[in-house]
């Protein structure tokens, strides 16, 4: 952890040397995803509820899915750059260093950029929450927390499944983008409304749902089985996976770098 704070303290040094650049970036992309809730806002200026969800609903669901992404990115930039790493031959100098390759990728691409996004998301959050018939206790915000927290560590390891594949192929597959900035995007809508094919393949395959849909039915006070407000710890279980897949990969990494 100490070395990790070293690694952040000095992407921030070299960040704010170009305060300007800095900040209109963040603006940008602050406008970018603030867009997003902008045509939720006029998407329910038609509509009073979509399929049992209310507008507050569906704003709690969006503003966890964006403050999850938001999050992943900033701390997973590395695993998203990872094939022109592995290109130029950078991955091999991480190799050589005494330190886990992960920790070094976390640390040496934290994109402080994400703040933007991140601004967004704490928006819809308050006004979800303001705008909620929900009675709010301890028990529903540590819900909420374990949400966004499995939600987090469900991205990072998509992010690191697809950076796995550059070991194989050098490129990363465009799989990764649709499993991640895809579900960002259908997933500020509880899973339930595209279906039960698309449920039972965000349950078992990649689950989405069960950092998203069956707490959120907690939160919400559509059941009272407690234990769905623990589901977003089944998360640790894909994120064993797909470390074991990294470390497959990394036994077969073969340097291309010039």
């Amino acid at each position: 952890m100490k070395l990790y704070c070293k690694y952040i303290s000095a992407i921030l040094k070299s960040t704010m040397e170009y305060k300007l650049s800095f900040f209109l970036m963040v603006i940008g992309r602050f406008l970018i995803s603030f867009s997003e809730f902008i045509a939720l806002s006029f998407l329910f200026s038609g509509f009073t509820q979509i399929k049992g969800y209310t507008y507050s609903d569906i704003l709690l669901c969006f503003s966890v899915m964006q403050m999850s992404f938001a999050i992943a990115e900033c701390i997973g930039r590395g695993f998203k750059v990872f094939s022109s790493m592995v290109k130029r031959g950078e991955f091999d100098r991480i190799l050589l260093r005494p330190r886990s390759t992960i920790l070094q990728l976390l640390g040496m691409r934290f994109d402080l950029g994400r703040i933007g996004p991140l601004a967004t998301a704490i928006i819809t959050l308050i006004i979800g929450v303001r705008k909620s018939q929900i009675l709010w206790n301890t028990g529903r915000i540590i819900t909420l927390f374990f949400m966004i927290s499995g939600g987090t560590l469900l991205f990072l390891s998509l992010f690191m499944f697809g950076a796995t594949f550059c070991f194989f192929s050098i490129e990363e597959t465009e799989l990764t983008n649709v499993l991640t900035y895809g579900a960002k995007e259908h997933g500020k809508y509880p899973i339930d409304v595209y279906g039960k094919g698309i449920m039972r393949f965000c349950t078992y395959i990649i689950p989405y749902t069960l950092i998203q849909y069956y707490p959120l039915l907690y939160l919400l006070g559509k059941t009272d089985n407690w234990l769905y407000a623990l589901y977003p710890f089944s998360v640790v279980f894909f994120l064993l996976l797909c470390y074991g897949f990294w470390r497959l990969g990394l036994r077969n990494y073969k340097s291309c770098g010039a």
